[in-house]
């Protein structure tokens, strides 16, 4: 394996890891995992928001409303994929959760990270709702 090779997957392992330990504890209602890696100009996308939010400030204020409010028994990253150039790395995967009432979500997420001062942080994320089986594009 060449070095690139094996630098690209080590910078896959270790943002699929920082990500899926932020989503475990985001299951359990901390949101803090992903405020711990996200950067002070994250902007962030979801269905539920009229509008970006700009920066870690707006961010911490969101996850705060819904401190402890998150309880999921179960999920999955599916298919998730890194593509890294120099100190950008860009992460996508289709993310399946069950909540503890076994009600399932479908999501698709993109984070994208940047590496500051040898620590990867999110600088983009957006979450959008994934198409149900069977529905017309």
């Amino acid at each position: 394996m060449d070095t690139a090779m094996e630098t690209q997957t080590g910078v896959a392992q270790t943002i699929v890891g920082m990500e899926r330990a932020a989503l475990e504890r985001w299951g359990k209602g901390d949101p803090s995992g992903f405020l711990e890696i996200s950067a002070e100009d994250v902007v962030y996308f979801d269905p539920f928001q009229r509008r970006r939010l700009n920066g870690i400030g707006e961010l911490r204020a969101l996850y705060e409303s819904i401190r402890g409010k998150v309880s999921i028994a179960r999920f999955e990253l599916i298919d998730p994929l890194v593509q890294a150039v120099d100190d950008m790395a860009v992460l996508t995967f289709n993310y399946v959760a069950e909540g503890s009432n076994e009600v399932t979500s479908r999501w698709n997420c993109t984070e994208v990270y940047r590496r500051q001062v040898g620590t990867w942080r999110i600088v983009q994320t957006h979450w959008s709702f994934t198409q149900p089986d069977g529905a017309a594009p």
